[in-house]
């Protein structure tokens, strides 16, 4: 009776499987609607100056992020359902997800790729700024650790 219930816990974590798809999907939908508007804003009030081709650059990356937030969900919610629900589900040869290390990966790699396009809207925005070298540098130390959490990680796992 309790390996039943316990077996039945792992269902448990399709709640977050629905959850990740849905905001992944959520996420998608309503950042396609902010490019649209962004495009149109950039071409109805900016014309084709540099400033405004700047702030739509700056834009479409910043969109480009959000998207990547969104397939890391996606990525997430599918490896969830694989790893306590259903280890059969076929995925794409490049999608390997064998434990929560591999989840871990994708978030952090999102996270890094997050930090770039920050400093990159700053960079934009404060062209010039000599504060812009230790927020560079601040981004850098977090980017480095981020990277070297990975790393430990992998070495773990190939230790056992």
């Amino acid at each position: 009776m309790l390996q039943r219930g316990l077996t039945f816990t792992r269902y448990v974590v399709f709640v977050a499987v629905v959850a990740a798809l849905a905001s992944s999907v959520a996420l998608i939908l309503y950042q396609a609607a902010v490019v649209a508007e962004v495009i149109l804003n950039a071409i109805k009030e900016g014309g084709f100056q540099l400033t405004s081709g700047r702030a739509l650059a700056v834009g479409l990356i910043e969109a480009i992020e959000v998207f990547l937030i969104a397939i890391v969900a996606l990525v997430i919610g599918l490896g969830l359902y694989r790893l306590f629900v259903d280890e059969t589900l076929p995925l794409p040869r490049w999608l390997k997800i064998d434990d929560l290390e591999d989840l871990t990966g994708y978030l952090v790699s999102v996270v890094i790729a997050v930090l770039a396009v920050l400093f990159l809207r700053q960079a934009v925005q404060r062209a010039g700024d000599l504060d812009l070298l230790s927020f560079a540098a601040a981004l850098a130390l977090m980017i480095v650790a981020l990277v070297l959490f990975c790393l430990c990680e992998a070495n773990r796992r190939t230790r056992t």
